[in-house]
């Protein structure tokens, strides 16, 4: 950080809250009771870094309901539109779940295909629709490898509601009760 400043004292300040009111809360896991499902879910927030405008990227996978891999971190580049944003963020997961499903059946672990959930239909469009789109063309092609997953059946990228998305507490801050309840859905454990 080049430039800290009151947002940078004041984001301290509430990690330090956070840290202080969280010491109780864990990460649970179970057994699997209806065969082993690795979900999904991403989302991304445009343009809020203030110092290079560059978006983050958040996803959270979960396996048999509870968090096996997790990310928050800015895009190596500066998206130019909320679309950009969300299939940036879904390229990211993509290849986490690649990774993990490639682990998962390594083990003989994973019965069922793999699904992402993001709140973005335009992203997720964008994925299931390869045609040329003049507002999209300046995409660099490395983000367009989802688009073969998809089209293969590998992964599902399906949409979700984002008040139902627990990705978006990577994204920024929430106000606690939201917070509160991206950490229910990912089967926390509040000790």
């Amino acid at each position: 950080m080049s430039n800290p400043g009151m947002p940078h004292w004041n984001a301290l300040k509430w990690l330090l809250r956070y840290l202080k009111y969280s010491v109780d809360v864990g990460l649970t896991f179970s057994k699997c009771s209806e065969g082993v499902k690795l979900i999904g879910y991403v989302d991304s927030n445009y343009a809020n870094d203030r110092d290079n405008r560059k978006s983050t990227t958040s996803y959270v996978f979960t396996l048999c309901g509870s968090c096996v891999s997790w990310k928050s971190q800015l895009q190596p580049i500066v998206a130019l539109s909320t679309t950009e944003s969300e299939y940036v963020a879904a390229t990211e997961a993509f290849k986490e779940a690649i990774w993990l499903r490639g682990l998962l059946h390594e083990i003989n672990f994973l019965d069922k295909n793999v699904v992402i959930f993001s709140d973005s239909q335009s992203a997720i469009q964008l994925c299931k629709n390869p045609v040329f789109h003049d507002r999209t063309k300046h995409i660099d092609v490395r983000f367009h490898y989802i688009r073969d997953i998809v089209e293969k059946g590998i992964i599902k990228l399906e949409k979700i509601p984002s008040e139902f998305n627990p990705a978006d507490m990577g994204t920024k801050c929430l106000p606690v009760e939201k917070f509160v309840s991206c950490q229910k859905i990912l089967n926390f454990d509040f000790g």
